[in-house]
């Protein structure tokens, strides 16, 4: 009598232990919170924000959205990885920025790829190599017979030692065999205003941030990237330039979420956020932000941070770049 007692306590148990499982339902059902790693403004945080609404109406819970921007993206990305990876805290993020920070900086504390569970890109902008007017060059090839020609006197900016512009820049320069001297600066904004005013001739950035200055007349672009988007003249792309390899060359936003989420989660997510980027009102809002709808899958993200990490890595030693913080 006293083993069936046992036997039927433990049944009652399993049973009442599995009604939490049961009452939760299909994913989700509740708030879901996504961390910015950028603050308000500029040209990550609009993109989330355009699609909010969407991902709102489909998936019948509402988003909210936090920024925590700060240590070059750790601060939000370090706050993820100690969520529940039960889908209810997400990461958007730009993907360079986030592989490149981990690079040679054993302090941060997490892996870029292992601690997060890819679900999708969102956007993407090209870059474009641009040049100050004063540069007597209107084509790559004849900006690197002028570099041949006077080395190191051609400076370029770059938003700071070891990110993304700063290594697109050093991969051209191992590309060309040419020597320019780089300018780091704290701020992107600051950078930019130096290359307006000519006091750095060169800068390799994305278009959401040059293009305005090229349509100016203030700055010349000598190639672009991200051929897809259909906007960019033939003549003016790397491939036509002789270098196809720097159409890889570009920025997404990406939505990640902690390590292990369950893949029925990963699926919704990443379907929803599909459909969203399929809508015409979201596509035409981001190209106002000079970006575009751009999906790629969970499994594709992936391979492609991956990959960048094995190119960026490479750059960094073929260039003897030495990274801060």
């Amino acid at each position: 009598m006293r083993r069936k007692f046992l036997t039927q306590m433990a049944a009652a148990a399993a049973g009442t232990a599995a009604v939490p499982v049961l009452a939760q339902g299909a994913y989700p059902s509740q708030n879901i919170r996504i961390i910015v790693a950028f603050a308000p403004g500029g040209s990550v945080d609009p993109i989330i924000r355009i699609i909010q609404p969407k991902l709102n109406e489909m998936l019948g819970q509402p988003i909210v959205i936090e920024n925590r921007p700060g240590g070059t993206t750790s601060i939000a990305a370090t706050a993820v990885t100690k969520s529940a990876p039960d889908g209810y805290t997400l990461f958007f993020t730009a993907a360079n920025t986030h592989v490149i920070h981990t690079i040679g900086r054993p302090h941060i504390p997490y892996d870029a790829l292992k601690d997060f569970t890819s679900i999708a890109a969102v956007s993407r902008s090209g870059y474009v190599f641009a040049i100050h007017p004063s540069i007597p060059a209107n084509t790559i090839a004849e900006y690197v017979a002028y570099c041949k020609a006077n080395p190191n006197k051609v400076s370029y900016a770059s938003s700071g030692i070891g990110n993304a512009n700063h290594l697109a820049m050093e991969r051209f320069n191992l590309a060309t065999g040419i020597r320019t001297t780089h300018v780091p600066y704290k701020a992107a904004a600051t950078a930019y205003m130096d290359f307006l005013a000519g006091r750095v001739q060169a800068y390799f950035s994305t278009t959401s941030v040059l293009q305005p200055g090229i349509e100016a007349g203030q700055l010349r672009g000598l190639a672009y990237t991200a051929t897809q988007e259909g906007d960019v003249p033939k003549d003016k792309t790397f491939t036509a330039a002789g270098l196809p390899e720097f159409e890889t060359v570009d920025s997404l936003n990406i939505v990640l979420g902690p390590a292990r989420m369950p893949p029925a989660v990963v699926a919704r997510l990443e379907s929803t956020i599909q459909k969203a980027l399929g809508m015409a009102d979201i596509k035409a809002a981001m190209q106002k932000q000079k970006q575009y709808a751009y999906f790629m899958s969970g499994a594709a993200l992936l391979d492609r941070m991956t990959k960048d990490r094995v190119r960026y890595e490479q750059i960094i030693k073929d260039a003897n770049i030495k990274l801060e913080g």
